[in-house]
This record gives structure tokens, sequence and C-alpha cells, in this order.
């Protein structure tokens, strides 16, 4: 018997921090696997946007729309070229509203737009299935033939005013986005999801797709969750919804994935050591998120005297502007202490680089509700010096020392490697998935953790150092896919 269930979609996000008729084919991708994209825009409207454009970066379409299907059949041959089936994975595709603010926004959503279980050659018994891995693993067609597989949604505001303002996808194909995001990237992750990289059993309520008739999904089967000590298929629901929340304790126990890690993930957590006879409350060590700009944290380790920066016009934020004489005389030579807020990371460490700053600490201005902070989002490539976000409270500890200072002795930081583990991975080896608390919907367990360094593709948001291999030793998104069937 096949079991069929209509399945979710996951987001993918960005921070200045990712079913009707069948469409008209535009383009399908040939390798290993044949990858076909509906276009179910209207006439005017996402892929048929009529906007004149010029080519870039090795897109030769003409108009907005045709840039946007050329990237799409870019990003398809990609998959197709590592993928495996003998059945078409057809994928319908269009430009809608998603959510976004003017400092975030939801850049695209895609899911299997069913899943299935207990068909011929299925691996496991009572197990759901996105719908193409179904297709890949039986060799025939799940349901009606031609039926599209996975759905997927772009957003048509990104850049406008009020959705990450002033922020657009760029659409060439040679991996030369800059501050802009790279629309190719986005393309790989959304596919990712539709082919199997994420669970249909819900981390808010702990329920299996189906509820009480329903099944596990096949990515339980390798999630482990530390604190109860099972896969999440052999979990109550109470205790799922427990593991989507525990931070740093929920990982993939798939040997595909884990055993490719030493080849992918730096050897080494990122950490700040505060230290000085005014440090205080501030000393010790403490655990950083890395910027996805820059030079990487690593050995040897930048050690500098912390400054403080002001805020020079009230409203503007701290760091947001280019520094005056008062704050690029406290910051030459030392590592900046800057507060979150108003204008992206980058813009903030380029302000202090260019008054001589040999690093920055950016405080973040709500309290903590993680292990580790997140990354600090955000590309440019003028960027030389490392940079890296610290807790709220740790924050507030070395401005109270540096008020406390002892005459001319200062507050120091050492920001470099400080734990002997693999980044994004737990003391066993075992690759981290995203539990953040709170929950996220549509980010939180189908996701790897923001903590991988190198960044990921498969990280609930986007990172501008992302390469177009879905393979190590850049990337673990193939490798967890093959865990699961493919």
């Amino acid at each position: 018997m096949t079991t069929s269930k209509s399945s979710p979609v996951k987001r993918f996000g960005a921070a200045l921090a990712l079913a009707g008729v069948l469409g008209v084919s535009a383009g399908s991708a040939q390798a290993a696997a044949t990858i076909v994209i509906n276009n179910i825009n209207g006439p005017g409207v996402g892929f048929n946007d009529p906007t004149s454009a010029a080519p870039v970066g090795g897109n030769l379409g003409t108009t907005l729309g045709e840039q946007r299907l050329f990237a799409f059949t870019f990003a398809a041959n990609l998959w197709g070229a590592t993928l495996t089936s003998n059945q078409p994975i057809i994928i319908n595709a269009q430009f809608s509203a998603l959510t976004c603010t003017a400092s975030s926004a939801v850049l695209g959503s895609a899911g299997a737009t069913n899943v299935f279980a207990n068909f011929p050659n299925a691996p496991k018994t009572n197990t759901y299935y996105s719908y193409a891995l179904a297709n890949k693993l039986s060799g025939v067609y799940q349901g009606a033939a031609n039926t599209p597989q996975i759905n997927a949604n772009f957003n048509v505001n990104l850049g406008n005013a009020g959705c990450l303002t002033g922020t657009t996808f760029y659409l060439g194909v040679d991996g030369n986005h800059g501050a802009a995001v790279d629309f190719v990237a986005v393309l790989q992750h959304e596919m990712a999801h539709g082919l199997g990289f994420q669970t249909f059993t819900s981390g808010s309520t702990g329920l299996v797709l189906g509820g009480a008739t329903g099944f596990p999904s096949i990515w339980d089967h390798y999630l482990f969750g530390v604190t109860a000590g099972k896969l999440w298929k052999d979990m109550t629901p109470a205790e799922r919804v427990a593991s989507a929340i525990s931070l740093d304790k929920l990982v993939w126990t798939g040997a595909t994935v884990n055993s490719a890690i030493p080849g992918v993930l730096r050897f080494g957590l990122s950490g700040a050591t505060i230290s000085g006879p005014s440090a205080a409350a501030a000393a010790g060590t403490i655990r950083v998120g890395e910027a996805s700009f820059g030079p990487p944290i690593g050995n040897p380790a930048v050690f500098g005297q912390i400054a403080a920066v002001v805020e020079q016009t009230v409203g503007a934020g701290q760091g947001c502007e280019p520094f005056n004489a008062g704050n690029a005389a406290a910051v030459n030579g030392k590592v900046a202490l800057i507060n979150r807020g108003a204008c992206g990371f980058a813009i903030k460490v380029k302000n202090a680089q260019n008054a001589g700053a040999i690093a920055v600490l950016i405080a973040d201005n709500v309290i903590e509700t993680a292990i580790v902070p997140s990354g600090l989002g955000g590309a440019d490539a003028t960027v030389t010096i490392p940079a890296a976000r610290i807790f709220l409270t740790d924050g507030n500890n070395i401005r109270e020392s540096l008020k406390k200072r002892k005459g001319n002795v200062g507050v120091y930081v050492s920001l470099g490697l400080v734990v002997a583990q693999y980044a994004g991975a737990d003391p066993q080896g075992r690759a981290q998935m995203f539990a953040p608390n709170p929950f996220q919907g549509g980010s939180s367990v189908s996701h790897f953790d923001t903590t991988m360094t190198r960044n990921q593709l498969m990280e609930p948001s986007i990172n501008g150092d992302l390469t177009q291999s879905l393979i190590p030793p850049q990337d673990l998104t193939f490798r967890l896919l093959q865990d699961i069937g493919w």
C-alpha cells in the first residue's frame, strides 16, 4: 500500500543579519536527474516580469523575468548533475509576496507537495518520504504522472521599501554577488527542502504528520535529541517539542554527513577571552558568533585592548556613521566594542576598520536565549579585520569594566579559537541541527545549526560566502540527502 499526505514548506531567511494548475515548462536540467521548472506566475509578474535587464555575471537574459528563469535553470542543472533518479523532478515555481520587514526578509519558501510511505522499495516501513525521493526510490511515479513534487516561492518584494530595503537578488550565475543576495544560492537551498531536507513532523506540537494515523519522517530516523537520548521517531510529542528548542542538544546521526565533517567544518570553536586588571565581572572566556564577512576567526588569535564606541548622532546607531575624531582616537589600534542596531553589521565593522580598529565586537541589543551568539550577517569584500557578535550580558559587563578601569590599565580581549571541537558539531562529531529557543516556525529543526563554520547552504539564513558546491569539501547538503536515501 502507498500512503501519502500533503506536506509543509520551509523558509529561507535573510537578516542584516531565506498548487494550482500545471504551468508552462520554462526549462529543464538534464544530467543524472531531470529537473523541470514550471513557471506558474501570471503575465508580467515574477518569472514573466518584462522589465529590461542588462546581462550580468553569465546570465544572458534581457528581461528581469528571463534572468530569473535563467538563474533557476542554472541552479537546477547543479542539482541535476548531483542527483540520480529515473523519474523527472518537477517544480512549480513563482515569485510572490513573502514575509519581510525593513531589516529582514523571507527570501524563499519551498517544500514537497506530497509525502509517501510504504511504496515499493521503500527502505523503511511506516515512514514518510518526500515526493521526489519516493519516486527515486521506487523507480516509478507515485500518484498521477507529471504531478509537481515541489512548490517553491520567492520574495517578489525584496529590496522595496519595508522589505529588506535596498537589498536585491543578484541574478548572475558567477557567484560575484557582492552585497546583494545570491539568487542561485537561494534556489539551491529551496530545492534542497523540496527534495527532502526537512522533517514533516511538527516541531511546535511534536505530532507526526497525520496525527494518530500518521508516520514519522525519514528525517526523524536520523534526528537525535541528546537530552532525551532518543531519535525523534522514538520520542513522545512532548519530548520532540522540548528537543526542538534544546539549542545545542539536537544532532544528526547519519553516517554519511558525520563522516564528511572533518573535511568540511573547521576544527576549533571561536571565542573571546576577556582579561586585564580592570576586567572585573567581564573576565573569562565567552563564545562568540562569527561574521560572514571579513577574515575568519582563527589561530593566531587577535589580541588587543577594548575600546567602546559611542553614538555620534542621536538615533543614528553606534558605528553607523564614519567615526568622528573622538571615536577614531578611541579605537585606533584597538578592538572596537559596538552595540547592535540601526544599520547593518558590515557597515559598523567597515567604519571601525577605517578608523584603525584591529577587530570588532558587536554586542547584542536583546537578552540572550541561546548557548552561542548568532553570527553576523552581511557582505563587504573590503572588510579585512575580524568581527564577532557577543551576548548583551557580556557586552554590558565589558562596558561596566571599561567605566571602572584603573588608570591607563584597560580591558583586553583575545579573539580566537578556544575549544577543540568541530564548529557546528557536538563533542561526538555529530552535525548540530538548528534548535533555537523560542521555536522558529519554518526554520527550526529542518536546517543545519548556524554555528557551522565554514558556513553551509542549509543554514536558516543566507551567508555571503557560500559557494555553488553541494558536496565536500565545501558543503554537507548532499551528504545529508544521501543519508535519507538519495
